[in-house]
């Protein structure tokens, strides 16, 4: 039997110490403008902010608690834990594309009194905010979930204050209120079709499923085609965290020459060739009929 792991995500703790400060003094801003210029809509925005800052607080969360080391009682560590973050997030995000459509639609029938200039100008910061925050979860949202989960709300909330000040601006220029609540739903469309996606695969990471990116069926082709193996089953593959994949499976090989190579090499093969960091393989001697895991459809 063989068992190997890599370790070592990039380090995105100080990304997000920093995007939160950057955030809160964005929220502190925001509320002396509010009480300052008396615009309930600043004070209202602040609001909402906060509660981004606790989504990043969660992703954070989620990727600090990934890192701590495995126990007798909690024998993967809390890698699961990034998942859960991204799940939260996605729903998060979710959320906030209902309550921007419901308000759109309502302001359709009900405009809102066009903004004061200093509503533009805060939301204008709001964007520089956001989108550097944003650029910190930049590279490292392809490759973690959790990441992604961070980036997509920074991005959104840099959407909003964007929407915000083009349709200050727009309304101020043109006296047109509709562009208040069109602007908002083509932003909330564009959340949503990011944020789908990033509910969809934290779901199936949830649940255990093949992460995206990797194809079970050339996993087991390639199985199938190393030497003397006579037939592979029990084949599991699913997502340790949003950064690790394990993988284990039965290998059927009745001749044990060279079983200590073989199972080196595949390991090491699987990691580099599909990105698997941790592999587990049981050799057999012969297919066992009671095998437990070894039901008919299964991969």
């Amino acid at each position: 039997m063989s068992h190997s792991h890599e370790h070592g995500p990039r380090n995105y703790g100080l990304a997000f110490g920093l995007g939160v400060v950057l955030n809160l003094v964005y929220i502190a801003v925001e509320t002396g403008y509010g009480f300052w210029a008396n615009s309930l809509a600043l004070l209202a925005d602040a609001g909402h902010n906060l509660t981004d800052v606790l989504g990043l607080l969660m992703a954070w969360a989620g990727y600090a608690m990934a890192r701590i080391p495995p126990t007798e009682r909690h024998t993967y560590g809390w890698r699961g834990s990034t998942i859960l973050a991204a799940l939260f997030n996605g729903l998060i995000l979710l959320a906030a594309v209902g309550a921007i459509t419901w308000e759109a639609i309502r302001r359709f029938s009900e405009p809102a009194e066009p903004g004061g200039l200093t509503i533009v100008v805060v939301a204008a910061i709001g964007v520089v905010i956001n989108t550097a925050t944003a650029l910190l979860f930049l590279k490292g949202r392809e490759g973690d979930l959790n990441i992604r989960g961070a980036f997509l709300h920074m991005a959104a909330d840099a959407g909003v204050s964007l929407g915000v000040v083009i349709a200050g601006l727009g309304i101020r220029w043109t006296g047109w209120n509709w562009i208040d609540p069109t602007t908002s739903l083509i932003i909330a469309a564009v959340i949503f079709s990011s944020t789908w996606g990033l509910l969809r695969e934290s779901v199936n990471l949830a649940v255990q499923a093949v992460p995206s990116g990797i194809d079970p069926s050339a996993i087991r082709d390639y199985l199938s085609s190393l030497a003397g193996v006579e037939d592979v089953h029990d084949l599991h593959i699913w997502a340790m965290s949003t950064t690790e994949v394990a993988l284990t499976a039965h290998l059927v090989k009745p001749d044990p020459v060279g079983d200590d190579e073989l199972l080196t090499r595949v390991a090491d093969e699987l990691h580099d060739r599909f990105g698997i960091e941790h592999t587990t393989l049981q050799l057999e001697r012969r297919r066992a009929e009671s095998c437990r895991q070894a039901a008919p459809g299964s991969l």
